[in-house]
């Protein structure tokens, strides 16, 4: 919240924010992540990411595409954050209830709605699981560090993983 914050000075409280607005905010999160894992950190970031266009700018930068050409005309990979997205999914009537709930919270209930409608779930081949709010805070760590750790012992042995990593136990929040 705070880089959104400093990112969109006064816009946050009006809730103008645009597909415009956002593309510099997910990118200065790009080059955090690109920074922050490249110097051996493990890092956790709570973002909504509705569209997967947002999780594609989270994981390429601004380009959101893998590939890019140098001035030779030869394609050169583009630096990319390895990203596990967790989907919180619950149904609407869940969700508002627990945001009538909150004191203080930055977003209105009313806007709920219209976040619904944004969402684009990801789906194959995004790397992602998908946990219900029906679970407890307690259940939902455990998946998240299970899936993460299934996910770094896999790069650690060569092998690569890829693709939906969706729990079995499908824990939604």
């Amino acid at each position: 919240m705070f880089l959104y914050k400093q990112a969109l000075p006064g816009k946050v409280t009006v809730y103008l924010l645009q597909f415009q607005d956002r593309i510099p905010w997910l990118c200065n999160l790009h080059d955090i992540l690109l920074r922050d894992v490249a110097s051996g950190q493990h890092v956790v970031l709570a973002c909504s990411a509705l569209k997967k266009m947002y999780r594609d700018i989270l994981i390429r930068g601004k380009d959101g595409a893998p590939l890019k050409c140098d001035e030779s005309g030869k394609e050169e990979k583009l630096a990319e954050v390895k990203l596990l997205v967790v989907h919180l999914s619950g149904s609407f009537e869940v969700i508002s209830g627990r945001l009538l709930k909150r004191k203080g919270h930055f977003m209105p209930p009313e806007l709920l709605q219209s976040q619904f409608d944004t969402l684009e779930p990801p789906s194959a081949p995004e790397n992602f699981i998908q946990i219900s709010v029906d679970k407890n805070l307690s259940e939902i760590i455990a998946t998240i560090m299970e899936t993460e750790f299934v996910t770094l012992s896999s790069s650690y042995s060569g092998t690569e993983k890829r693709g939906n990593f969706e729990s079995k136990a499908s824990i939604e929040v």
